[in-house]
């Protein structure tokens, strides 16, 4: 009986051994040892360096996870890239939808489990940034390869930065530029030669009723656009302090009489004239709009027989502006500071792969209309063959970033831009509720604009 009892427990045991070998991590099936360091390749990059000649993890088989909401194919060809170096390497590439994305990567990020990189959105940076880790790359050298780099610096370290620049152009309709007797040698740069432009490609029928607007910026570009008008002139968004918010001022409210202007006296659209002016130019009822790099997914996905071009957004006068605009980027992946120490170890260096090389700074720039901050990049041609980005291309230094400022002040915006243009509230007053509701909503916000951190922030 005992013997039985003892080849019953034996048999057990080794069910659970085979058990537990059959229920091996089935994402390093595939992954071989790597025992040569010197893979004979050149280093890569300028300042930011990659060497291959080494060995990742020991050589020791290993598998992290990469978070993303979009752009998976362009994350999925570095990966394929770096792991072909690597044969003990497995970067599993997870697309996570929008949606979902801003609520389960928090959640993960603060166990064990969660991915060893992650996309990052600048607007969650309060959200993810306890849980990341600072790169272990010299800030002098991303700031010699790339764009912008002092104003993600925090306590002389870096959590990410941007791989490009997303900013507002002017997009027109080709064929109504033409029929208005348009060529490219009428391209504005001033908003006196915009407004004259705006008014020969305005339409009205025999009853005075508009037919094609010259310009509509009805929807989501008050808010879009009204800081950045403010920074042509010189005229930052935050006060001295860093934290309150610089709405009601004589700026503004200059800019926003320009814009009324162009509805009640130069009549080159209405805010009747439809409500969302991405739509009005997609159906071929708007002859110019002012939109940010994603309207080029727009128009190719959704409206692929309208023939556009793009121009930068006009500026006071033909002198160079304080910025032409103001910009957000398009952030380089983060790095699970609860991860192990190996699966850091690897992100760190997958990191240096894509960013001191070329190819992922030029590919997820085009994915995302976004200008590619790394100076390398900058006269790229398949950048500058991109209408968009060679519209940004000129000026790229003279864009500003203010930081991840709080959503209420675009929420904000949008509503005076409702109250005057739809409610008839004067300018004034509208900007001045605007301002007093802004404070209110970003009185406990945890933010400080990184507005003096402008390359030409003297010039003030």
């Amino acid at each position: 009986m005992v013997r039985k009892l003892v080849i019953s427990l034996l048999t057990l045991c080794l069910f659970w051994v085979l058990a537990a070998c059959s229920g091996e991590d089935k994402s390093l099936k595939g992954l071989s040892k790597d025992e040569k360091s010197d893979k004979g390749m050149e280093v890569v990059g300028e300042n930011v360096k990659f060497d291959p000649n080494k060995l990742v993890n020991n050589g020791e088989t290993i598998a992290i996870e990469l978070w993303t909401w979009g752009g998976k194919e362009v994350f999925q060809k570095q990966v394929d890239a770096y792991e072909k170096i690597y044969p003990n390497v497995k970067i599993k590439v997870v697309n996570q939808p929008w949606d979902d994305y801003w609520t389960k990567l928090p959640l993960q990020l603060k166990g064990k489990n969660g991915p060893a990189l992650f996309n990052v959105h600048n607007s969650y940076h309060s959200n993810i940034i306890k849980f990341m880790a600072p790169y272990d790359i010299s800030t002098e050298a991303l700031d010699k390869d790339y764009i912008g780099v002092t104003s993600h610096v925090i306590d002389d370290h870096v959590y990410y930065i941007d791989y490009a620049i997303n900013s507002g152009n002017i997009y027109y309709n080709k064929k109504m530029w033409k029929e208005a007797g348009l060529t490219e040698t009428n391209i504005p740069t001033t908003w006196d030669q915009f407004i004259q432009v705006a008014e020969k490609l305005t339409k009205k029928d025999e009853t005075g009723k508009l037919i094609q607007a010259g310009f509509n910026f009805n929807g989501e570009t008050y808010k879009a656009i009204i800081a950045g008008l403010g920074y042509q002139k010189g005229e930052l968004l935050f006060k001295k302090d860093g934290k309150t918010v610089d709405f009601d001022n004589k700026t503004t409210i200059e800019n926003t009489q320009m814009l009324y202007d162009l509805y009640n006296q130069s009549h080159v659209g209405s805010p009747d004239f439809g409500d969302d002016s991405t739509k009005s130019f997609g159906n071929g009822q708007s002859a110019m709009v002012y939109k940010w790099g994603w309207m080029q997914g727009e128009l190719n996905n959704n409206y692929p027989d309208i023939e556009w071009g793009v121009f930068r957004i006009p500026t006071p006068t033909d002198e160079v502006p304080f910025a032409f605009d103001r910009y957000n980027g398009e952030s380089t992946p983060g790095i699970n500071a609860n991860a192990s120490r190996e699966e850091q170890a690897v992100a760190q260096d997958f990191l240096k792969f894509i960013l001191a090389g070329e190819d992922f700074g030029r590919a997820f720039s085009l994915f995302n209309a976004s200008f590619p901050s790394k100076k390398s990049l900058a006269k790229d041609p398949d950048i500058l063959a991109d209408p968009v980005l060679r519209a940004l291309a000129p000026n790229i230094d003279r864009y500003i970033w203010p930081g991840s400022f709080p959503s209420a002040v675009e929420t904000q915006s949008g509503k005076v831009f409702e109250e005057i243009f739809y409610n008839g509230v004067d300018i004034k007053d509208a900007i001045k509720a605007g301002q007093e509701q802004m404070e209110k909503d970003m009185k406990n916000a945890d933010f400080e604009t990184v507005e003096s951190k402008y390359k030409f922030y003297s010039e003030r």
